[in-house]
């Protein structure tokens, strides 16, 4: 299974993320949101897709151009799931709402999204990407929970079957 982990980072962290799950998902390949092409997406079998939150739970800059790349490709019936950074301490009330908008593109390509992680063990009062009781997708907090991220990649990866 061919796996492509495209990612929007400012500061380096949610890069730093993609970079340690394509690790290990055994060598992903990974490409900046800002270089996407739809042949990217047409060429792998299993799409991940991570976003740090800014705002009020926004996505980061480069998703703004990569989005209509991914709602345009022909990704119907593919593999799609989500990751998002935030900070659950300082930002309680938008934690990792940039999912939302990764999950509302893909659905809308007609992509599968696998993944969904409950949100027991995490602190946080609201979450824009909390959809029937559970995160669309991994949600991480290097800022305070640095120390739970690579298990939960690890989980998060069993559980999709990457």
């Amino acid at each position: 299974m061919k796996t492509l982990v495209v990612y929007g980072s400012t500061t380096g962290t949610a890069e730093d993320i993609a970079n340690r799950i394509a690790q290990q998902a055994g060598g992903a390949d990974v490409v900046s949101a800002a270089d996407l092409t739809a042949a990217d997406l047409t060429d792998h079998d299993l799409l991940i897709l991570g976003s740090s939150t800014w705002g009020a739970g926004d996505l980061q800059d480069d998703w703004f151009d990569a989005l209509p790349t991914l709602t345009s490709a022909p990704i119907g019936g593919k593999r799609v799931a989500i990751f998002g950074v935030g900070d659950s301490a300082g930002y309680p009330d938008t934690f990792c709402g940039s999912m939302k908008a990764l999950y509302d593109a893909a659905t809308q390509a007609g992509a599968t999204v696998v993944g969904a992680v409950p949100t027991n063990g995490y602190s946080f009062d609201d979450s824009e990407a909390v959809v029937d009781g559970k995160f669309v997708g991994l949600a991480l907090d290097e800022t305070n929970e640095s120390d739970k991220t690579d298990e939960r990649i690890a989980s998060w990866l069993a559980a999709i079957g990457a």
